[in-house]
C-alpha cells in the first residue's frame, strides 16, 4: 500500500527559536502579512512583538485579532475581509488551534475563492493557499503543521473538517518560551489534545511504520512531561518537551488521520461551543475501551509507552492498562470526569451521534461503529 507523508516545508523549534525564525521569514521575500491571532494574545503584546520583529525584516503587517475558541464561517470571512483591505501578501497564524485554524480558512479561500464550507471534507480545493506562516503558543493542537482544518458552521451547529494538502503551512515555529504564559487548564487540555492525536493515529487503519514511531514516541513524552508541564508552567524542560512532542502527534496524526474521538469531540464543540481538547480528554478512555476489541496489542503498545509494566500481560490486559493509564493521567491534571460536567446534555445525543458518523475523522477509526454504537460511547461518556 503507497502513502503520502504530509509536514511543512521547513519547521523550526526549540527554545527562544523565534529570532531564528523569523530572519527565515525574511528570506521569502514577503513584504505585508496579515497576522491572525486572538484578542488575549493582542492584550498581551505578543502580537505587536511579532509585528515589531517583522519590521526588522523589512515586512509590514495587518492585525486581524478576532480569531475566536471554536472558529466559524463567518470568522473566516472578517479575517478574509482585513486580508484583502490590507493587500497582504502572506498570513501569520499565531496562536494555537482556534487562529491556526481560522489562519488556514482564510489563506484557503484567499486564493480558492468560494467559501470556507466549500472545502470540507478531503482535498477539495484546487490551488495551494496564500503562504502561510503559522508561530505557535501552545503544546496540543498541531495545528501549525498539519494539513487539518477545522471551522464550526454555526447554521448546522458542527464543525467541519477540512483535510487538505493546500492547507499545510509553508514553516511552523514551535518556540516554548512563548509557552510559558499558558494557564493551567489550558496546559491539560492542550496536552490531552497531542495525547489523542498520537493514541488515535497509532490504532488508525493508516498507521504506517513512519506514524508509529512518531506516536509512541508523543505518547511516551506526553506521559513523561505533561504532569509536570501543568504543575509548573514556567518550566522551560517541561515545555520544550510538550513542544516536541506534540509536534511528533501531528507528524503522526497528519499522515494517518485520526477516529472517533475527534468525529464525536468535532459535534460536542460545534453543538456546545466546548474546548476542543477536554472533550478529547473527556472522550478518549470511552472510544479506546470500544476499540480494544480489535486492536488490543495496538493499546498494549500505548500503554507501555506511558510507562505500564506490561511484561506478562495478555494483549487484552495491556489494553486495559492502556486505558486506566489515560483515565489516571486526566484526573492527576484535573480534567473533567465527565461530559455532564460540561454542560453536554443526554438529549441531544441521537444528533451529535449522527452528525459524528458523518464526519471524515471517524473514517480511519480501527472499529467501524453504527449509530447506536456512537450513541452508546457519548452514553457512557457522561
Amino acid at each position: 500500500m503507497s502513502s503520502t507523508f504530509f509536514i511543512p516545508a521547513v519547521n523550526v523549534m526549540g527554545i527562544d527559536c523565534l529570532d531564528e525564525a523569523m530572519i527565515a521569514i525574511g528570506k521569502y521575500g514577503f513584504r505585508r502579512a496579515l497576522i491572525v491571532t486572538d484578542a488575549g494574545l493582542a492584550e498581551a503584546g505578543v502580537a505587536a512583538k511579532i509585528a515589531s520583529l517583522l519590521v526588522a525584516q523589512d515586512i509590514d503587517s495587518v492585525l486581524f485579532d478576532g480569531a475566536k475558541p471554536n472558529p466559524g464561517i463567518d470568522n473566516v470571512e472578517q479575517g478574509l475581509a482585513v486580508l484583502r483591505a490590507g493587500q497582504c501578501d502572506f498570513v501569520i497564524s499565531l496562536g494555537g488551534g482556534s487562529p491556526h485554524d481560522c489562519a488556514k480558512g482564510i489563506a484557503l479561500c484567499a486564493t480558492n475563492g468560494g467559501c470556507i464550507s466549500d472545502y470540507e471534507g478531503v482535498d477539495k480545493s484546487a490551488k495551494p493557499q496564500l503562504p502561510l506562516i503559522a508561530i505557535n503558543t501552545t503544546a496540543g493542537t498541531a495545528s501549525e503543521m498539519t494539513r487539518f482544518c477545522i471551522i464550526t458552521d454555526e447554521a448546522r451547529h458542527v464543525k467541519m473538517a477540512i483535510v487538505d494538502r493546500n492547507v499545510t503551512p509553508l514553516l511552523s515555529v514551535n518556540d516554548p518560551a512563548l509557552m510559558v504564559a499558558m494557564p493551567k487548564g489550558l496546559t491539560a487540555a492542550t496536552g490531552m489534545d497531542a495525547l489523542t492525536h498520537a493514541i488515535e493515529a497509532y490504532v488508525s487503519t493508516a498507521a504506517s511504520p513512519i506514524t508509529d514511531a512518531c506516536a509512541l514516541k508523543a505518547i511516551e513524552m506526553i506521559s513523561t512531561n505533561l504532569r509536570q508541564a501543568v504543575a509548573d508552567g514556567g518550566d522551560l524542560t517541561a515545555r520544550e518537551n510538550m513542544a516536541y512532542a506534540q509536534f511528533l502527534a501531528g507528524m503522526a496524526f497528519n499522515n494517518a488521520s485520526l477516529g472517533y474521538v475527534h468525529a464525536m469531540a468535532h459535534q460536542l464543540g460545534g453543538f456546545y461551543d466546548l474546548p476542543h481538547g477536554v472533550c478529547n480528554a473527556v472522550l478518549l478512555p470511552h472510544v479506546q475501551s470500544f476499540n480494544a476489541s480489535v486492536c488490543a496489542e495496538r493499546l498494549c503498545d500505548v500503554a507501555r509507552a506511558m510507562g505500564v509494566d506490561v511484561h506478562g500481560m495478555s494483549a487484552e490486559q495491556g489494553s486495559a492498562a492502556a486505558i486506566a493509564a489515560i483515565r489516571s493521567l486526566s484526573r492527576d491534571i484535573d480534567i473533567p470526569a465527565g461530559l455532564s460536567l460540561l454542560g453536554a446534555r443526554e438529549k441531544d445525543i441521537p444528533v451529535l451521534a449522527s452528525n459524528a458518523l458523518k464526519d471524515a475523522c471517524g473514517l480511519t477509526n480501527p472499529r467501524p461503529a453504527s449509530q447506536r454504537e456512537i450513541e452508546g460511547i457519548f452514553a457512557s461518556a457522561f
